[in-house]
């Protein structure tokens, strides 16, 4: 328990401002917060690789990485590139570029089972494996790639809308922790993804996602705006798939029979142990956001 609340103190004190620091730098629409998810979604498809290959012999690990690391460089080089030429644009296609750069990998992926397969009793599983690291590792992590062009009456808020988004996942695992240890003792236990997950630390949670929540609407009117209870809502369903995600990733390395994705960072694991909650959380509070606030999408 003094590793894990090490750990945590210093995800507080260290790992979260500096995070913020990233995305608080606005330099060429958000250059530095593209590498950071670019370089995560590199290793967390390299862990993904690690526990998928425990049940069937993949693909060459470059393939994946490859496709999967493809999808936030096209996003990247969208929203990023047009801030070098000031003249330059891509008329018409919005965000949904991203979508095809999550098609175009989903072909890759296909063709290359096609031309390197050996043999094919396994190739069912290959594709679905591949497909879904891809999934998991790269197209969902773009949700907040698409964050940093955001506007909202001519104006950026970009930075606000991904800061209260990280707020809000990391205040959802730190409230739902910290009301396990202190409430959960008793009421453990009843999913067996994650025999320590207690429906105290789940109220907690959503407790940890309201106040970073509210935190927003008290401090940002200008992007939420309107009743505190769309505020709610959407605090309440980035809670939900934030803590989904979290137990999704569970199911994995169980079924794969390991503890952690990785050692890369002490007390917590590897790369997918930290970003599992935000991999799923995002493109519900990015859809919520324009469905409820209609932030306009720069291009």
């Amino acid at each position: 328990m003094n590793r894990k609340l090490i750990a945590r103190l210093g995800i507080f004190i260290v790992g979260l401002p500096l995070i913020l620091s990233i995305v608080f730098i606005k330099f060429h629409n958000h250059l530095a917060l593209h590498a950071l998810i670019c370089l995560v979604c590199c290793m967390s498809a390299n862990e993904a690789y690690n526990i998928f290959s425990t049940k069937v012999a993949l693909m060459r690990r470059m393939y994946i990485i490859m496709a999967a690391v493809f999808i936030p460089l096209i996003a990247a080089f969208y929203e990023v590139i047009p801030t070098f030429f000031q003249n330059l644009y891509f008329p018409g296609t919005n965000n949904e570029v991203i979508t095809y750069a999550f098609i175009i990998s989903v072909l890759f992926i296909l063709f290359t089972e096609v031309v390197t397969a050996k043999t094919f009793n396994e190739s069912l599983e290959r594709i679905s494996f591949s497909i879904f690291i891809v999934l998991y590792s790269g197209y969902l992590l773009t949700f907040v790639s698409r964050m940093t062009v955001m506007t909202r009456f001519g104006h950026d808020v970009s930075t606000y809308a991904i800061a209260i988004f990280l707020l809000m996942v990391f205040l959802c695992d730190s409230f739902a922790w910290f009301f396990g240890i202190l409430f959960g003792k008793n009421n453990r236990g009843f999913i067996k993804a994650s025999p320590n997950k207690s429906i105290a630390g789940f109220a907690g949670g959503f407790l940890g996602a309201l106040t970073a929540g509210f935190a927003g609407y008290f401090c940002m009117p200008f992007l939420f705006q309107g009743s505190p209870v769309k505020v709610s809502i959407l605090a309440v369903c980035v809670a939900f798939s934030s803590i989904v995600g979290d137990l999704v990733e569970s199911i994995l390395k169980r079924s794969a029979k390991i503890k952690d994705s990785g050692n890369i960072i002490p007390g917590r694991g590897g790369i997918l142990d930290c970003v599992d909650s935000i991999s799923l959380a995002a493109p519900v509070y990015y859809f919520l956001l324009v469905l409820f606030y209609g932030p306009l999408i720069l291009s």
